[in-house]
């Protein structure tokens, strides 16, 4: 990732991406360079519209996290109701008004 963030700083500061300028960056960062990978990160971009691509890059790359919503003070008083789980007589004898409510 490290040869693709010098070629975009170089893109960005308006450099040419040369191998002689992606080394010199690599290398000032204290990156031993590998001039094979170098040169074929030169080669593969050259023929590249960076602007372009970034323009067309997944939105869910660039979009900001936001941060996590936090409970507001009336939320926070507000106690949390438990719903506790009816036992089998109480929904068979729920089913069963439903069922009356219907023959009258």
């Amino acid at each position: 990732m490290e040869y693709v963030y010098a070629a975009m700083l170089l893109h960005k500061a308006g450099k040419e991406i040369s191998e002689e300028n992606v080394s010199n960056i690599l290398t000032a960062a204290g990156i031993t360079v590998d001039a094979v990978r170098v040169k074929a990160l030169v080669a593969s971009l050259s023929e590249v519209d960076i602007d372009e691509a970034i323009k067309s890059a997944p939105t869910m790359m660039t979009a900001p996290v936001s941060a996590p919503e936090t409970p507001t003070k009336s939320e926070e008083k507000k106690p949390k109701e438990e719903k506790k789980p009816k036992d089998e007589k109480e929904q068979e004898d729920a089913a069963l008004e439903g069922l009356g409510a219907l023959f009258g």
